[in-house]
């Protein structure tokens, strides 16, 4: 897995074949298959362990919390921490070109409903996308996305909350 990371460090999801990870080991892409899988579940190994990486600093920040502080709260620390990861800045790159990859991911959906506290898949999803707006978009300034987070993007995913 660590040469699979590696790759899309250097070069990124959409480069990323099964082909291409064979040729970096020297072997052929069938002992790839059988010893790692295809393609998508390599991928989704790769950001399982981004999210691992994450998710304990995001627990850490949201104990004890409820609402919409607590997923203020994780939005912030997630951004922070998305933003620092080396996977993380490539993720970001890909995600125009994300074709579900990412966005869709159990690992992804499963750490957002812990962000928000309960089990709600679609405010789940909400979260993902605004939390992935965000860091695609980032404000001009530390102060002025937090305000954002705090006003606007939080609330939201509450506001529905079942």
């Amino acid at each position: 897995m660590s040469t699979a990371s590696e790759f899309v460090s250097r070069n990124g999801f959409e480069a990323f074949t099964i082909n291409a990870l064979a040729a970096e080991l020297n072997c052929s892409p069938a002992t790839i298959y059988r010893h790692a899988g295809g393609k998508a579940e390599i991928l989704e190994r790769l950001i399982f362990a981004f999210s691992q990486r994450i998710i304990g600093s995001i627990r850490q920040a949201i104990a004890g919390m409820e609402g919409t502080e607590r997923v203020a709260t994780a939005i912030i620390v997630a951004l922070d921490l998305m933003r620092g990861e080396p996977l993380g800045k490539l993720m970001i790159g890909g995600l125009g070109h994300d074709g579900g990859t990412v966005t869709a991911s159990p690992f992804v959906a499963k750490m957002a409903e812990e962000m928000i506290g309960r089990s709600d898949p679609l405010a789940a999803q909400w979260l993902i996308r605004i939390t992935f707006a965000l860091w695609y978009w980032p404000a001009k300034d530390k102060h002025t996305e937090h305000e954002l987070v705090k006003r606007f993007a939080a609330p939201s995913v509450t506001l529905g909350l079942r």
